[in-house]
């Protein structure tokens, strides 16, 4: 097998579930109890604020009490592994959640954007935010209230860092989807470019996804198993 140089790792939720954090499309997922309508648009932030506060307020204050697990120290430790033998490893997530970067991950793209930020409407200033948000908390850049929102991209908002996240795809001798319906665009669209670019492309996940017949290799169980076996194989071998 050729060295890989540049290898491009997409995770979604199915990455954090065994940490405990929530799942949004499963059947006892986020989104089962709750309308995205009301709590993830700007349409819903407009219509009751504070509904929208209160939702990503409590999914704040319950981060510091999840902790990384077993495939988030896998992934760090590749990174590290490439990056000791001149690669790189790319890492864009979907998840607003710190797990990745609490293992040790470096090179993060985060294209949903991030719980513990926050950003104000008014001048954009985006900050580090652990604590509430409110509709009366003033903007410590431009001293204006009212415009604080969570630093999270919600449905019909376009996600972050595209551009360098196809850049890094395009340039990439493997892709990697790990923990992810396959449902959601344009991430669940990186896995076709690859390919379409000649990039292999492989499926990590619980079960095979929507999108997994693009994939020219797949495993399937629980992350915490099958992410770092699949790490270690690489990191065993001269990549």
């Amino acid at each position: 097998m050729a060295r890989l140089r540049n290898i491009v790792i997409l995770t979604g939720s199915g990455i954090s579930a065994e940490s405990g954090v929530a799942t949004f499309r499963d059947k006892d997922g986020i989104w089962a109890k709750y309308n995205y309508r009301d709590v993830a648009t700007p349409e819903g932030f407009a219509a009751n604020p504070d509904l929208v506060h209160s939702f990503y307020n409590d999914r704040r204050r319950k981060l510091p009490s999840v902790e990384p697990n077993a495939a988030h120290f896998a992934l760090a430790e590749l990174e590290a592994g490439l990056e000791k033998n001149g690669g790189q490893l790319t890492l864009v997530t979907q998840n607003v959640d710190d797990l990745h970067e609490r293992a040790g991950s470096q090179n993060i793209l985060h294209m949903h954007g991030e719980l513990n930020k926050s950003v104000c409407v008014h001048c954009g200033d985006v900050a580090q935010c652990t604590s509430d948000l409110s509709l009366e908390m003033k903007c410590a850049a431009c001293g204006r209230p009212g415009g604080m929102r969570p630093y999270v991209v919600w449905f019909g908002e376009m996600p972050r860092f595209m551009e360098e996240a196809m850049d890094a795809i395009l340039s990439a001798d493997l892709f990697v989807s790990i923990g992810t319906s396959g449902s959601v665009y344009p991430a669940a669209g990186f896995a076709g470019e690859a390919r379409a670019a000649g990039v292999a492309a492989m499926e990590l996940n619980l079960e095979p996804s929507e999108n997994a017949h693009v994939f020219s290799d797949s495993r399937y169980g629980p992350a915490t198993k099958i992410v770092p076996e699949w790490a270690r194989e690489l990191l065993q071998r001269d990549i």
